[in-house]
């Protein structure tokens, strides 16, 4: 095997202790090949066009990065990538701009981003492209001679055929899926969508019987000849990073505090971005209900909801907050009093290091988006409680961590009234169940972690060609 090239949207130094668990994952197996991981540098500037590669060296990778310019940047990103596809994917073609010049930018700058590495490829090396915002870059790199092996990774969801076909010019779009040699989604759901859509759009063969993970297709009369291999990787969490955390100072200071001042009340936690997928004004409302059916956790229960800020200068995102703080206002004036407020909605970005400790303070945690590709906050949830008397899990069936964690409570976040009933029932879980559930989850988490899951894509990526 020759070096790993890791392509994204984004680039993380892998070294750097604000690294998440993928740029953890990606980047130690980038180390241990030698490699390079390339994307945009995340600046906006008037010489983009002209400006060369920007490489850096974090140990034995090389960082190379681009700059964008403002067009590039309006349309293919904010344009295109999270003004069609991101709301389209997770189901919400109601806020998707299907403005044509977006499209364009999206090839063009998926073209640059081909262009860029090009100029840095070698001819054994593996190319592993992450996420919706390139979904056609294999494409534009076969286009410009290139034959190495490439494998791409959907981190949000796939939605079903008749929502994709929503999209102008659909086919061109997952058609070019099939200038990958693997293609990985994050659940069950999201092949059975794939496998539905380019045989009924685009006509596709299967070509493996039923029942097998990994599953191949052939696009019969599509200008890729090759047959592209399908499968689920569920994405894990880097588990022995946040066990880390946890010991950490800033960790146990959370944990302390927040259990000292909510001496007296039940905790339920949420933490998201602000982000509409993420049914945030669904699980107020559920907690409304909760204690409007249940009126003993009155004075009794509080709410921590973290809605980190997220794309506030769309209008989608600005109406959500606007909605939240109404709901959030209600609830406390309705049912708040002089010492106790029901909710505690915190609209900044809580440090990463604080995070274990206040999940652990939580008897709840409540991860209930109206979709979502995997949600790792789940899994941190988990892994950040006391197994001698941990809070419960209340999870959406429409996160992709359903499919796995299935000792979680798993909720539909639409139905507001089974919601509250789930969360009555996760409050006055007895203790050997909560017990039973999270030995169960924990024990999944840890064997299915981040390394687990940049192991097995890599595996299948490298695997001889059948």
């Amino acid at each position: 095997m020759g070096r790993l090239v890791v392509v994204s949207n984004r680039v993380a130094d892998p070294r750097k202790s604000a690294a998440g668990g993928l740029a953890v994952a990606v980047g130690q197996a980038l180390e241990a090949a030698g490699g390079v991981w390339m994307g945009w540098s995340g600046k906006v500037s008037e010489d983009a066009d002209d400006a060369p590669l920007q490489m850096q060296r974090s140990g034995n990778v090389q960082l190379a990065t681009f700059d964008l310019n403002a067009q590039q940047h309006d349309r293919f990103y904010l344009g295109y990538s999270n003004g069609v596809l991101w709301p389209v994917f997770h189901y919400r073609l109601d806020l998707a701009d299907f403005d044509a010049g977006y499209f364009e930018a999206y090839r063009d700058v998926n073209m640059l981003f081909a262009r860029r590495l090009l100029a840095v490829l070698r001819p054994d090396d593996v190319i592993w492209i992450h996420d919706y915002h390139l979904i056609p870059l294999a494409a534009k790199l076969r286009q410009l001679g290139c034959q190495q092996r490439m494998g791409f990774f959907l981190h949000i969801p796939l939605p079903p055929p008749l929502m994709l076909a929503a999209i102008p010019r659909h086919a061109w779009l997952m058609e070019r899926l099939f200038a990958y040699d693997v293609v990985g989604f994050q659940s069950q759901a999201d092949v059975q969508h794939f496998s539905g859509y380019v045989q009924q759009e685009l006509g596709a063969e299967s070509m493996t019987a039923n029942g097998q993970d990994a599953q191949q297709f052939r696009a019969l009369g599509s200008s890729f000849s090759r047959d592209v291999r399908v499968q689920a990787f569920p994405i894990g969490m880097d588990v022995e990073e946040f066990r880390h955390l946890a010991l950490g100072k800033d960790a146990r200071e959370a944990f302390t505090t927040t259990r000292e001042q909510y001496a007296r009340r039940r905790l339920l936690i949420g933490i998201d971005r602000l982000d509409y997928s993420k049914g945030i004004p669904h699980r107020i409302r559920a907690f409304r209900e909760l204690l409007l059916q249940f009126p003993e956790n009155r004075d009794s229960a509080t709410l921590i909801q973290i809605a980190s800020p997220s794309r506030e200068t769309v209008d989608a995102y600005a109406d959500i907050r606007q909605e939240l703080e109404g709901l959030c206002g209600a609830i406390n004036g309705d049912f708040g009093n002089l010492d106790w407020m029901p909710v505690r909605y915190i609209h900044r970005t809580v440090a990463r290091k604080r995070l274990p400790g206040l999940c652990r303070a939580a008897r709840v945690g409540l991860v209930t988006p109206l979709r979502d590709g995997m949600n790792l906050v789940a899994k941190e949830f988990v892994v950040a409680q006391d197994a001698q008397d941990p809070g419960v899990l209340v999870l959406s069936r429409f996160a992709g961590a359903a499919e796995q964690l299935k000792q979680a409570l798993l909720v539909n976040p639409y139905d507001i009234h089974g919601t509250a009933q789930t969360i009555q029932r996760a409050l006055h879980m007895p203790l050997a169940e909560r017990q039973e559930r999270h030995q169960q989850l924990l024990a999944h988490i840890a064997a299915h972690d981040v390394h687990w899951w940049s192991q097995g894509f890599l595996a299948a990526l490298n695997a001889p060609a059948s």
